[in-house]
């Protein structure tokens, strides 16, 4: 059965995880923003473990209910922190603690949500890569589209001046300089990755959902090589030229977006490019509002593990991120 955006789920809730931090703090004002305009409710959901820094570990029941109710406190005060300036009906917000991992209580609370919202953990690029994070856990353990909200920090500006430095002689102070762009990031589109699969045609679907609540263009994105376009009519035998392969790769898109029946409503611009999957989504990223991808990238291959595009897009991406099942 093909998506609609009905079929997404749109009125469940917004299950975002939240722990007191700068990153969290920017997903929780994410997901209220969302729910002031869907009318969604909003779960805030602590999940939490002991550790030495809480005092003493409850020796009874009575120091174990204090010990929540000081949790359940300070998870009201975030929240209330968070929604001072929006005009949200007390209904519209749940307050979850849960004692258990963080990625335990969201993949439990989350599991029929219409999306598990967190927040980018602020650590080098390296350190994401290597070490791992809550984003990309949850993303390839979710069944519902997680969305990773980008704080406005750059953690690698500092270690991408030092590479700078390290790499320039006769002791010059270089500096790194991140391309500046004009246009505010919210003025600016949905972008979405597509390769025909089924994965991608629910992101494509997502993506015109939250294109629509926001009021934003989207821009549907085919990054192809040839070895992708399988064979090009008229080329059975021979490589097609690229500017050839190029108006096919922009005919099957044109084919696929009309093919998931799009709300005449949503201004829809498709773009084929001739790039990397990874690398087209990441530079995208830097001009676009929200990128959304599905969860085993863009291969159309159902592999055991989070796609490379997808984690490539969660861990490099300069914009927030939806990762779609």
């Amino acid at each position: 059965m093909s998506a609609t955006i009905d079929s997404l789920n749109p009125s469940g809730d917004i299950v975002v995880g939240v722990d007191g931090s700068p990153e969290s703090f920017a997903a929780l004002r994410w997901a209220l923003q969302q729910a002031r305009l869907s009318g969604q409710r909003v779960n805030a959901v602590y999940g939490w473990s002991y550790s030495w820094d809480m005092g003493p570990e409850p020796a009874n029941k009575e120091e174990a209910d204090a010990l929540r109710k000081r949790i359940a406190d300070e998870l009201h005060v975030w929240v209330e922190a968070a929604s001072k300036d929006m005009d949200l009906a007390d209904e519209q917000i749940e307050l979850t603690s849960f004692r258990a991992a963080a990625s335990t209580a969201l993949l439990e609370i989350g599991a029929n949500a219409q999306q598990i919202v967190i927040g980018r953990r602020s650590m080098s690029r390296v350190a994401r890569w290597l070490l791992g994070s809550l984003s990309s856990s949850l993303a390839e353990e979710a069944k519902v589209p997680v969305t990773i909200i980008r704080s406005a920090q750059d953690e690698d500006i500092d270690v991408q001046d030092q590479i700078a430095n390290a790499l320039s002689p006769n002791d010059q102070d270089v500096h790194f300089v991140t391309p500046h762009v004009e246009i505010p990031r919210t003025a600016r589109p949905i972008v979405v990755g597509v390769d025909g699969s089924d994965t991608s045609r629910r992101a494509l679907v997502f993506a015109a959902g939250l294109a629509r609540l926001n009021d934003a263009p989207l821009h549907v994105m085919f990054f192809w090589r040839i070895k992708d376009l399988g064979t090009v009519p008229g080329y059975e035998t021979s490589v097609a030229p690229m500017d050839v392969a190029q108006r096919y790769a922009m005919r099957r898109l044109k084919e696929f977006i009309d093919g998931a029946k799009l709300p005449g409503s949503i201004d829809v611009t498709p773009n084929a490019f001739h790039i990397s999957p990874g690398k087209g989504l990441v530079s995208a990223s830097r001009y676009a509002r929200h990128v959304v991808v599905g969860s085993r990238g863009l291969s159309g291959l159902d592999a055991h593990f989070l796609g490379s595009v997808s984690k490539q897009v969660i861990n490099s991406a300069e914009c927030n991120v939806t990762v779609v099942h």
